[in-house]
């Protein structure tokens, strides 16, 4: 009976990160850099403050939209980076920044309707945007240091363009948006009847400039829905806590889909959250200067070996360029997990943009980094593929 099932369903598959991962999972003596997830503890106040909730029977339903203290925290906490969003009417607290993309592209689009993303990309978007009926339109931006800018969306855009997706500090290549890159996109669409869904999950972990939200323009911001959360800052990836900021118009229509969708973020976790951003401001610093000094070890061993790659000013991912003609990326990752005992997600998890990359993720150990790239330089000098 598997015909009867849903073809937008069938047609998507699962994440390459995931399917690389699982993969190895099971792999002996196996350095995995392939998942982005904080190799840091959630903070201890913030733990604490979900057993106090648990303690205290505060496990109950919340309002849909969230508990209005933690709506109250994200909007003061999100006015270093944009005019101050309305908590009772402009903010929706979600079950993580997947699920605020979910309702926020189902909300937003109908069938045939075309959304923008540059690539590579963070391979969650596309399934989405194909569930809700629109069309993922890859821009490529591998010409231009990753960056997306409105010389490239002039390409791309047509009639059926409803949206441009965002996603910076990007996964895979840490790459950032300045100023200037913004406003001549805040200014090319100023005028246009699309949307701009800007993914800032990690708005916290930018390293040599700070975080610029597309928001701040505002040419652009009742136009805009910000995607944020607390997975990657704070590193609290399993308690499910993301966020939406847009116009209340928009937030209305958002909020009904989220609703049916799930009816509330988990109580226990809100609670939390509402500590997290509001004594734990400062949390992400020592996780973020671990990062950066991850980030410039990975970068100078790679450049070392000769190959490729674009400096990432955000997140904990680099990409670099593996110019080797008689191989994949694909074949190339079976190649390392095989000979060299080192996983690394390939490239072309991140779009067919993406093949002759590999992603490599920092956020482990300085030890596990320096084994990971001790292993992949023995690879490619024993080999010779460079």
């Amino acid at each position: 009976m598997e015909h009867l099932i849903n073809p937008r369903v069938t047609n998507i598959q699962i994440s390459g990160i995931r399917r690389f991962y699982n993969l190895v999972a099971d792999k002996e003596d196996m350095i995995s850099l392939t998942i982005g997830q904080p190799d840091f503890p959630t903070p201890l106040h913030v733990k604490e403050a979900g057993i106090d909730a648990i303690r205290s029977d505060k496990t109950t339903y919340t309002p849909n939209a969230g508990l209005m203290p933690l709506r109250q925290a994200i909007s003061e906490f999100y006015t270093k980076y944009a005019p101050p969003y309305r908590p009772a009417e402009e903010i929706i607290v979600t079950v993580g920044a997947s699920q605020a993309i979910d309702i926020t592209l189902r909300t937003i689009l109908q069938p045939e309707d075309e959304v923008i993303l540059p690539g590579p990309v963070y391979p969650g978007y596309e399934p989405l945007i194909s569930l809700a009926g629109g069309k993922p339109v890859l821009a490529d931006t591998t010409g231009n240091g990753f960056k997306l800018t409105a010389s490239i969306l002039k390409q791309y855009i047509t009639p059926k363009t409803k949206c441009v997706i965002l996603p910076y500090p990007s996964n895979p290549t840490g790459v950032t948006l300045t100023y200037d890159d913004l406003e001549e996109i805040a200014d090319f669409l100023a005028d246009k009847e699309i949307f701009i869904l800007s993914d800032e999950i990690y708005s916290e972990l930018t390293y040599d400039e700070t975080h610029i939200s597309i928001a701040s323009f505002p040419q652009v911001r009742d136009k805009t829905i910000i995607i944020n959360g607390l997975s990657k800052s704070h590193s609290m990836t399993g308690w499910r806590i993301g966020f939406t900021l847009a116009p209340a118009w928009l937030s209305t229509h958002m909020l009904k889909v989220h609703q049916y969708n799930a009816t509330c973020a988990t109580s226990v976790s809100q609670y939390a959250a509402i500590e997290a951003l509001t004594s734990g401001l400062d949390d992400p610093v020592n996780m973020r200067e671990a990062y950066r000094a991850r980030r410039d070890y990975c970068l100078e061993r790679l450049k070392n070996m000769g190959l490729t790659v674009e400096k990432p000013n955000g997140a904990f991912y680099i990409f670099p360029k593996f110019p080797i003609k008689e191989m994949t990326s694909l074949e190339l990752g079976l190649a390392l997990v095989e000979k060299a005992g080192l996983a690394i997600v390939p490239g072309d998890a991140f779009s067919y943009l993406g093949e002759g990359y590999m992603r490599l993720s920092y956020a482990y150990n300085m030890e596990l980094l320096q084994e990971g790239m001790d292993r992949l330089e023995r690879f490619l000098t024993s080999n010779k593929l460079l």
